[in-house]
């Protein structure tokens, strides 16, 4: 198997639709597997699957368990070469996966990509290149962790070797909208953490990546459309509880002990990182 796709789905349905009708269009030359993880939708999600998708694989959770777990689910079915784990309000570009494939299988050391995103509007997205918001790098920079995303394109906006838009660079985090991971990497570094429900399990997974000494890309030679819709309320009690829950699981995990990145003739520290 050369791919495998996952989608973590909770009422999505009319998008998720589009984004698997998407997905297969542009997996139509590749040998692939779609494998779906439904975290405990009302909105008749499971249903539309059912019927329109029997091929796929699908997970139906009772409760919601998050992002991270449900997406950890999904991996350990899989049994494909690459894993492209893409959000359910998204659209892919018709090229898109056998672009990314290429520039992986051209590209050994790098275990991670992330694509161009757009708005529906057509507005580019710049969380495409630096995967961070303004909260996550404020919080980062707070607690001295800046200085370990040397390639994150929120820090010293007046330096010349940034990249624009359409230019391929490596990058510290990778995209949690669209990240298509290596599967020989992920047996190295793990699964995701567990304890990030919605938020920062992209953080968490790309900095692991780095520290194992492989590279993470931004490709946008191809895109998706990202509608950011948001399943939670942007000011309820869980949303807060979740968001900046994260920044602290992060902080406490990598902040007293700081792993360092792997180089030519250097070892990791022991790996109080890894997921128990």
């Amino acid at each position: 198997m050369k791919i495998s796709l996952i989608l973590v789905n909770h009422n999505c349905c009319k998008l998720l639709k589009q984004a698997l009708n998407s997905l297969i269009t542009a997996s139509k030359n590749v040998d692939y597997e779609l494998i779906i993880v439904d975290n405990a939708s009302t909105d008749r999600s499971l249903e539309m699957l059912e019927h329109y998708f029997p091929e796929a694989h699908i997970i139906a959770n009772e409760t919601d368990l998050g992002i991270a777990k449900a997406n950890n689910q999904a991996l350990k079915m899989t049994t494909g070469e690459y894993i492209l784990l893409v959000n359910a309000d998204t659209i892919c570009g018709k090229e898109s996966i056998e672009k990314m494939i290429a520039f992986m299988d051209q590209h050994l050391d790098t275990g991670g990509l992330s694509v161009r995103m757009l708005s529906p509007q057509g507005r580019f997205i710049p969380e495409s290149i630096h995967g961070l918001n303004e909260s996550w790098a404020g919080f980062f920079k707070l607690i001295g962790f800046a200085k370990h995303l040397s390639k994150t394109r929120l820090y010293d906006r007046n330096r010349k070797d940034w990249v624009e838009e359409f230019q391929i660079a490596e990058i510290d985090i990778l995209n949690e909208a669209c990240m298509l991971l290596r599967r020989s990497v992920l047996n190295e570094t793990g699964l995701f953490d567990e304890r990030f429900f919605t938020h920062g399990h992209n953080i968490d997974l790309s900095y692991r990546i780095r520290l194992a000494g492989f590279k993470n890309y931004y490709f946008p030679k191809t895109y998706i459309i990202d509608y950011e819709s948001q399943n939670e309320a942007k000011f309820s009690w869980n949303s807060f509880r979740h968001f900046y829950g994260a920044m602290f699981i992060f902080a406490n995990k990598y902040l007293f002990r700081m792993p360092e990145l792997k180089v030519a003739g250097a070892q990791l520290y022991p790996s109080a990182y890894e997921v128990k």
